[in-house]
C-alpha cells in the first residue's frame, strides 16, 4: 500500500511503525455549529481509511478529538445566550448524529480538550524548562525560533514566514513567529488554574498532548484537512519533537482537500454552507451522499453539486437492486471458471486501486464494472460463481460503509414496476390480472391510459395502497405459477 505524504510530498510505501500495528490521530471538529458536508468529505474519508487498513489485518487504533474550547465558541456561546460547556454538548450531540447518520464507526478515542489540560500544563512546563517556550505576562509561547526544522511540513522557511508575521494587538511574545500554548485568561472566558495563572491552552498543543497521550510520543498517520498543514500541524510538530526529543512525531501526514459549492468556498456571508443536516431532511440517503464524497479523490478539491448527489443516488439504488437480484437467485448452472477468473480479475483491480494512496475513484469504477457483469451473467452463474460474487459486494460493504441497510423501493419505484408487471401479463395475454392492477390503481386515483404502445399514468397516489396491490398479486401470481413476472420487472 502507497499512500501520499504530506510531509516529503510524494507517495509512499506504508509500513507502520510497529508491524501489524496502526496508531491513527485525526483532528476533530470543533463543536460551535452544525457539521457541514465539507466536514462530512474529511470524517467520511478516514473513516473509510480506517476500515480499509482493518480490512487489510492491521491493528488499528483510531483517535478524533473534540475541541471544545475555542474562540469561536466563546463567540457563539455569548450570541446563543448558554455556556459554553453548554454548546459544546448541544453541537457534539449534533457531530455525533451526523456521523452515526454516515455510517462512521466510532473512533476508540474521542477525547475532549477540557478534560486534559493538567497534561497540557505538565507538556508547556516542559517545553519551558527545556527552554523552547517562554512566559509572558501570564502567556506562553512557543520560540519558533528554536526549532531549527520549522517549515518542513508546509514547506516554508523561516526567512518567509518573517515578511508576513505580525504581533496582535494584546499579545505579549518576543518574535511574530511564536505562537501560543497558554493563554491568559480574559474577563467572561472559561479558565483554569497553572502556575502562570488563570488561562487556557492555546489550540496547537490540545492536539499534541491527546495524541501522545492515547497513542504514544510517534505515531504512524496523522489526518485533517489541507486548510490544518500550516500553522496547524506544522506548530504541532515542532512543539511535539522539541517536547519528546523524538522525530518524526508522525509518520505519514495525510490530508483532504477542500469541497466547494459552485465552485466557491463555503462561508456564511456567501450564503453557501450546507449542512449534511440540510441534505438529509430535504431526503437524501446518506448511504448516498457518503458513497458521492468518496466519488473523488480525497486530495482533490471537490465541488459539491446536487446533480452528482442525485446522480449517486440512482447508482447506489441499481447497485442495491443488483445485490437484491443475486440474493435472490437460485444458481442453476455448473461454474464457468473464466467467469470466475474475470471478477477475481476485477477484485484484484479494485485493491490496487485503493492500495494506490486510496483511490476511490478508480476502485469506484472497477467495482461499476463487476456490477455489470453481474447483471450481464446471473441468469447463467453456478454455486461458486455466485459466492465469489457475494464476496466482493461484502468487501466494497465493508470498505466503502453503504449496503449496510435493507433496500425498499419508493413509491415511483414500486409503481413503475407495477406498470412493468402489467405490460408483461398483457403481452401473455392475461388480461384478467393485468385488468384487475389496472382497476386497483383507479381506485387508489392513478389512472392508466395505454397509447401508441406506452402506459401513460396520472397521479402518482399513495405507497400504502401500492403496497397492499403487491401484497395481493404475490399470491396471485403464485397461484398461477408465474412469480417470475413480478421478480423480474423490479430489476429490468
Amino acid at each position: 500500500m502507497r499512500i501520499h505524504n504530506t510531509l516529503t510530498g510524494e507517495k509512499e510505501e506504508f509500513r507502520p511503525i510497529k508491524e501489524g500495528e496502526v496508531r491513527i490521530y485525526v483532528c476533530g471538529p470543533t463543536v460551535y455549529d452544525h457539521s457541514h458536508i465539507g466536514h462530512a468529505k474529511t470524517f467520511v474519508f478516514y473513516d473509510s481509511l480506517v476500515r480499509y487498513l482493518k480490512f487489510k489485518g492491521y491493528d488499528v487504533k483510531y483517535v478524533r478529538n473534540i475541541t471544545d474550547v475555542d474562540d469561536k465558541m466563546i463567540k457563539k456561546a455569548k450570541e446563543e445566550g448558554i455556556t459554553i460547556q453548554e454548546l459544546a454538548e448541544k453541537y457534539i450531540d449534533s457531530f455525533t448524529e451526523d456521523m452515526k447518520s454516515l455510517n462512521c464507526i466510532l473512533p476508540d478515542v474521542q477525547p475532549r480538550a477540557t478534560a486534559h489540560i493538567p497534561e497540557m500544563i505538565e507538556v508547556i512546563q516542559a517545553l519551558i524548562d527545556k527552554g523552547y517556550a517562554y512566559v509572558s505576562n501570564g502567556d506562553v509561547y512557543f520560540s519558533v525560533r528554536k526549532f531549527p526544522e520549522y517549515g518542513k511540513l508546509s514547506k516554508q522557511r523561516i526567512e518567509d514566514l518573517e515578511a508576513g508575521a505580525r504581533v496582535e494587538p494584546g499579545e505579549k511574545k518576543r518574535d511574530p513567529l511564536d505562537f501560543a500554548l497558554w493563554k491568559s485568561s480574559k474577563e467572561g472566558e472559561p479558565s483554569w488554574p497553572s502556575p502562570w495563572g488563570r488561562g487556557r491552552p492555546g489550540w496547537h498543543i490540545e492536539c499534541s498532548v491527546m495524541s501522545m497521550k492515547y497513542l504514544g510520543e510517534q505515531i504512524d498517520i496523522h489526518g485533517g484537512a489541507t486548510d490544518l498543514i500550516f500553522p496547524h500541524h506544522e506548530n504541532e510538530i515542532a512543539q511535539s519533537e522539541a517536547y519528546t526529543g523524538k522525530a518524526p512525531f508522525c509518520r505519514y501526514w495525510v490530508h483532504t482537500g477542500h469541497l466547494r459549492v459552485r465552485e466557491e468556498k463555503m462561508s456564511k456571508s456567501l450564503g453557501n454552507v450546507i449542512t449534511v443536516k440540510d441534505l438529509l431532511k430535504r431526503g437524501y440517503d446518506p448511504e448516498a451522499l457518503r458513497l458521492y464524497l468518496l466519488s473523488a479523490h480525497y486530495r482533490s478539491q471537490m465541488n459539491f453539486s446536487e446533480d452528482g448527489l442525485r446522480s449517486t443516488q440512482e447508482t447506489l439504488n441499481r447497485i442495491r437492486e443488483t445485490l437484491l437480484k443475486l440474493r435472490s437467485a437460485s444458481p442453476s448452472k455448473e461454474d464457468d471458471e473464466e467467469l470466475i477468473g474475470e471478477i477475481l480479475r476485477i477484485k484484484e483491480k479494485f485493491f490496487e486501486a485503493l492500495d494506490d494512496d486510496f483511490n476511490t475513484p478508480r476502485a469506484l469504477s472497477e467495482f461499476h464494472e463487476f456490477v455489470k457483469l453481474v447483471n450481464r451473467e446471473l441468469p447463467r452463474i453456478g454455486e461458486r460463481t455466485k459466492e465469489e460474487m457475494e464476496k466482493f459486494f461484502s468487501v466494497f460493504s465493508k470498505i466503502f460503509g453503504v449496503l449496510e441497510k435493507e433496500y425498499e423501493p419508493s413509491v415511483s419505484d414500486l409503481l413503475d414496476s407495477l406498470i412493468k408487471i402489467r405490460s408483461k401479463l398483457r403481452e401473455k395475454k392475461l388480461y384478467e390480472i393485468s385488468d384487475w392492477i389496472r382497476e386497483r390503481l383507479r381506485q387508489m386515483g392513478i389512472e392508466l391510459e395505454d397509447k401508441n404502445g406506452e402506459t401513460l399514468v396520472r397521479d402518482l397516489g399513495r405507497e400504502k395502497v401500492l403496497r397492499e396491490i403487491l401484497d395481493e398479486l404475490k399470491d396471485k401470481l403464485k397461484r398461477i405459477g408465474e412469480e417470475e413476472i413480478l421478480f423480474s420487472s423490479f430489476f429490468d
